[in-house]
């Protein structure tokens, strides 16, 4: 398979090389391919990638086809197998697939056509690291020796598991923090007081209740004050620290209104350079280098 599943597979040069890229496209550079068409398949609710994957597409003089579950043959029990391939036979130059089952594209790799993968289960998000990666770079201008915790529900999370296999590989120091239950043990645990005051980066997740089997053990209103980045945790970081989240965003929950468009908050600039950086994936696989 063609395209960008998992960021297992790619080298640390090939990360920095689409990174490098996706910072040339933010300058200006432009490319265009005004003959390809790509089909966007979400078979789970998203705004930001559904959304940056198409302005990307549309950046790139690509025809977006929009494809609608709800009014698709998936209703009548069609497999993502046929779906796809259904697609690939219709003359599409690539899909986008965000789908709740974990490596869903372990079934598709008979597919010739790339693949981007806009998040799958609690496994990988390849496209949401990328632009976390970009974001800090753009900010520090390495990776090495950068210290960053992640905060939240790690166990549900697959920006957490993405992102910390590739930060530990770039050379960054990773760390987690968070209710207990939450903590699937990826990475050392520190106390959230501690990591706003000793990290670069600190990366807010979202509760995802959607998820839990379970009802929340504690109030949102006791979340927020024993793990959520409050103003005054805020005030407490080191001076050019910044703060990340991958939205959507519980406000009030994982992080304070005050905080959330405060200016060591990087949200909206990780949301801008989302665009860039699937603009430099799907460019890079369309030239036949992904």
């Amino acid at each position: 398979m063609r395209g960008l599943l998992t960021l297992k597979d790619l080298s640390t040069e090939k990360i920095m090389e689409l990174l490098r890229y996706a910072m040339k496209l933010k300058r200006g550079f432009r490319i265009q391919y005004p003959d390809k068409k790509i089909a966007t398949l979400f078979f789970e609710n998203s705004t930001r990638t559904q959304y940056s994957f198409q302005c990307a597409l549309m950046n790139l003089g690509i025809k977006v086809v929009d494809f609608d579950t709800q009014l698709s043959s998936i209703a009548k029990g069609e497999s993502l197998y046929d779906t796809v391939r259904t697609f690939e036979a219709l003359g599409v130059d690539g899909v986008v697939i965000r789908h709740s089952k974990d490596e869903y594209f372990k079934e598709l790799e008979t597919i010739k056509i790339p693949i981007f993968n806009g998040g799958d289960g609690k496994s990988n998000h390849p496209t949401q690291s990328l632009l976390d990666l970009m974001t800090i770079y753009e900010e520090f201008g390495k990776f090495d020796g950068l210290k960053c915790c992640i905060i939240g529900d790690i166990s549900h999370s697959r920006v957490a598991h993405t992102n910390i296999e590739v930060m530990k590989r770039l050379g960054m120091d990773v760390y987690i923090s968070g209710p207990e239950e939450y903590n699937d043990h990826c990475a050392k645990w520190i106390p959230i007081d501690e990591a706003v005051e000793t990290m670069d980066v600190v990366m807010l997740l979202r509760v995802q209740f959607e998820r839990h089997q379970e009802k929340m053990k504690i109030s949102v209103e006791e979340y927020h004050e024993k793990y959520g980045m409050t103003v005054d945790r805020m005030n407490k970081m080191k001076e050019n620290a910044i703060i990340m989240h991958p939205a959507p965003i519980n406000r009030g929950v994982e992080i304070a209104d005050e905080v959330a468009e405060c200016p060591k908050s990087r949200i909206y600039k990780q949301m801008t350079n989302g665009v860039y950086v699937r603009m430099a994936v799907i460019s890079d696989a369309l030239d036949g280098n992904l």
